[in-house]
Protein backbone atom coordinates (compact mmCIF):
# COMPACT_ATOMS: atom_id res chain seq x y z
CA UNK A 1 0.00 0.00 0.00
CA UNK A 2 1.25 3.49 -0.94
CA UNK A 3 0.87 5.92 1.99
CA UNK A 4 0.29 9.28 0.61
CA UNK A 5 -0.63 12.84 2.09
CA UNK A 6 -4.31 14.20 0.71
CA UNK A 7 -5.60 17.64 1.44
CA UNK A 8 -9.90 16.88 1.72
CA UNK A 9 -9.95 20.95 2.80
CA UNK A 10 -9.43 20.01 6.55
CA UNK A 11 -5.27 20.38 5.41
CA UNK A 12 -3.01 17.96 4.46
CA UNK A 13 -3.68 14.41 6.03
CA UNK A 14 -2.68 10.91 5.77
CA UNK A 15 -5.04 9.18 3.10
CA UNK A 16 -7.56 6.99 4.64
CA UNK A 17 -7.13 8.47 7.78
CA UNK A 18 -8.41 11.64 9.57
CA UNK A 19 -4.98 12.21 10.68
CA UNK A 20 -3.67 15.54 9.71
CA UNK A 21 0.34 15.87 9.26
CA UNK A 22 -0.30 18.77 12.15
CA UNK A 23 -1.27 15.63 14.35
CA UNK A 24 1.62 13.54 13.32
CA UNK A 25 3.95 16.97 13.90
CA UNK A 26 2.45 17.43 17.65
CA UNK A 27 4.37 13.69 18.39
CA UNK A 28 7.73 14.63 15.98
CA UNK A 29 8.23 17.82 18.01
CA UNK A 30 8.51 15.98 21.19
CA UNK A 31 10.91 13.62 20.02
CA UNK A 32 8.52 10.69 19.59
CA UNK A 33 10.08 7.79 16.75
CA UNK A 34 8.31 7.09 13.84
CA UNK A 35 7.29 3.67 15.18
CA UNK A 36 5.63 5.15 17.88
CA UNK A 37 3.51 7.68 16.69
CA UNK A 38 2.81 4.62 14.57
CA UNK A 39 1.77 2.24 17.19
CA UNK A 40 -0.04 5.88 18.80
CA UNK A 41 -2.50 6.16 15.68
CA UNK A 42 -2.69 2.73 14.61
CA UNK A 43 -0.84 3.23 11.88
CA UNK A 44 1.53 1.85 9.48
CA UNK A 45 5.37 3.62 9.80
CA UNK A 46 4.83 3.93 6.53
CA UNK A 47 2.15 6.37 6.24
CA UNK A 48 3.20 8.12 9.43
CA UNK A 49 7.06 8.34 7.24
CA UNK A 50 5.09 9.82 4.73
CA UNK A 51 3.85 12.59 7.23
CA UNK A 52 7.24 13.16 7.75
CA UNK A 53 8.28 13.65 4.29
CA UNK A 54 5.36 15.66 3.59
CA UNK A 55 6.80 18.14 6.66
CA UNK A 56 10.04 18.16 5.29
CA UNK A 57 9.08 19.36 2.13
CA UNK A 58 6.88 21.77 2.83
CA UNK A 59 8.24 23.22 6.08
CA UNK A 60 7.69 26.77 6.20
CA UNK A 61 3.97 26.12 4.69
CA UNK A 62 3.37 23.67 7.73
CA UNK A 63 4.76 25.17 10.62
CA UNK A 64 3.09 28.46 9.67
CA UNK A 65 -0.36 26.41 9.75
CA UNK A 66 0.60 25.05 12.25
CA UNK A 67 1.28 27.93 14.59
CA UNK A 68 -1.97 29.57 13.49
CA UNK A 69 -3.73 26.15 15.16
CA UNK A 70 -1.65 26.74 18.35
CA UNK A 71 -3.00 30.13 18.51
CA UNK A 72 -6.58 29.34 18.08
CA UNK A 73 -6.71 26.64 20.84
CA UNK A 74 -5.42 29.25 23.61
CA UNK A 75 -8.81 30.05 25.76
CA UNK A 76 -10.24 34.02 26.12
CA UNK A 77 -8.60 35.49 28.69
CA UNK A 78 -12.01 35.35 30.96
CA UNK A 79 -12.01 31.28 30.42
CA UNK A 80 -8.43 31.38 31.23
CA UNK A 81 -8.85 33.33 34.47
CA UNK A 82 -11.84 31.17 35.36
CA UNK A 83 -9.54 27.50 34.87
CA UNK A 84 -6.53 29.19 36.83
CA UNK A 85 -9.00 29.73 39.62
CA UNK A 86 -10.50 26.55 39.63
CA UNK A 87 -6.90 24.99 39.38
CA UNK A 88 -6.17 26.70 42.22
CA UNK A 89 -9.03 25.67 44.58
CA UNK A 90 -8.27 22.21 43.46
CA UNK A 91 -4.53 22.61 44.54
CA UNK A 92 -5.34 24.19 47.89
CA UNK A 93 -8.02 20.87 48.15
CA UNK A 94 -5.23 18.71 46.98
CA UNK A 95 -3.22 19.71 49.60
CA UNK A 96 -5.04 19.93 52.37
CA UNK A 97 -6.21 16.38 51.87
CA UNK A 98 -2.48 15.36 51.85
CA UNK A 99 -2.07 17.05 55.28
CA UNK A 100 -4.95 15.08 56.57
CA UNK A 101 -3.58 11.66 55.05
CA UNK A 102 -0.29 12.35 56.78
CA UNK A 103 -1.34 13.32 59.99
CA UNK A 104 -3.61 10.09 59.82
CA UNK A 105 -1.00 7.90 58.99
CA UNK A 106 0.97 9.91 61.79
CA UNK A 107 -1.99 8.95 64.52
CA UNK A 108 -1.85 4.97 62.51
CA UNK A 109 1.92 4.96 63.50
CA UNK A 110 1.50 6.11 67.39
CA UNK A 111 -1.43 3.42 67.75
CA UNK A 112 1.10 0.16 66.05
CA UNK A 113 3.70 1.28 68.53
CA UNK A 114 1.50 1.46 71.75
Amino acid sequence: MVAEIINRGRGPEIAGTRITVYDVLDYRKHGWHRDRIAMFFRLSSRQIQAAFDYIDAHTSDVMAEYERILARQKNPPEVQAKLDQIRGIARKRLEELRAQREENGNHADDSVRS
